[in-house]
């Protein structure tokens, strides 16, 4: 079990220190070849990560085709550090598939409000606390 366990989070970390250098790999090349006036980089980031989850998803948790270890590494490691997104999207499109449209529209529109939201309170919060 403890090998188990090790094993996995050391393809977590693996793959996460990957994911993380891609995504940074990814936006310094995007904002040089297309300017900084938009988030390029990630907004493609966001997009490939969101398809690979869903390549990933069919190929690993469908078909089994590679093990948990490989699911680990790159579907919670390398797509978990290179775009959170993509898990999102994955979940959005579960929420979709079961017919919970609702539930879909909330998760989503929540999210992203909330987050910003919640990013934002915490800057105001933190800018006022610390001056």
């Amino acid at each position: 079990m403890v090998g188990s366990v090790m094993g996995t989070l050391t393809a977590i970390a693996l793959g996460g220190a990957l994911g993380s250098v891609a995504r940074h790999g990814m936006t310094v090349y995007f904002d040089d070849l297309l300017g900084r006036d938009f988030p390029y980089g990630i907004f493609i980031a966001n997009i490939v990560g969101s398809a690979a989850i869903g390549v990933l998803f069919v190929l690993i948790l469908e078909r089994g085709l590679l093990s948990e270890v490989w699911r680990s590494l790159l579907m919670v490691g390398f797509l978990g550090a290179f775009t959170t997104f993509s898990t999102f999207s994955l979940q959005t499109i579960g929420l979709l598939q079961e017919g919970r449209l609702f539930a879909a529209t909330i998760y989503t529109i929540g999210s992203v409000l909330l987050s910003i939201t919640a990013a934002y309170l915490a800057i105001v919060s933190t800018r006022t606390l610390s001056s």
